[in-house]
């Protein structure tokens, strides 16, 4: 309840970090990546560029964040989760069983909870907060299919 309450107050409010700063998004995934392989005890595997820029430190581990525990929740499989890092985007691709057509663009609404989806913990803001972070760093959050099956989830930012 309390995780939930804390999303909701997040989401309300924004970031409560007013000034960006300066901030290594390579560290950031870094370690969100291996906090969440803690966490699950899964492998996470990074592919990142060095990439430096004007960000809110903590929002921007929130939403990394998010991103591979909602890989981690779809794909039940044993491969690592996939987190990619190039300049503009940061994306986790999984092996589950992707994400209908019709709601690639749904699943970042607060509280959307696809009826697949309906059975796995959850409260449905986790994506919506990655897309809050998105915006407020120059971009926006974005989802498709990947090819093979599973789904690539991530969003884009400006650069320095």
């Amino acid at each position: 309840m309390s995780e939930l309450v804390n999303e909701l107050v997040e989401l309300s409010i924004g970031s409560d970090e007013a000034i960006q700063q300066g901030v290594n998004l390579t560290r950031i995934a870094k370690r969100a990546a291996a906090r969440v392989e803690r966490r699950n005890d899964r492998g996470v595997s990074v592919d990142a560029e060095e990439i430096e820029i004007d960000g809110q430190p903590r929002a921007l581990d929130r939403a990394i964040g998010n991103l591979l525990d909602n890989a981690m929740k779809f794909d039940g499989g044993t491969e690592p989760i996939e987190l990619t890092l190039r300049t503009g985007r940061v994306e986790v691709a999984d092996r589950g069983p992707g994400i209908p057509e019709d709601q690639l663009e749904l699943i970042f609404n607060r509280f959307y909870r696809s009826v697949e989806a309906r059975n796995v913990p959850g409260s449905g803001l986790g994506l919506a907060i990655v897309s809050q972070v998105a915006s407020e760093h120059g971009g926006s959050a974005y989802a498709r299919n990947r090819p093979g099956g599973g789904a690539i989830v991530g969003f884009t930012f400006s650069t320095l």
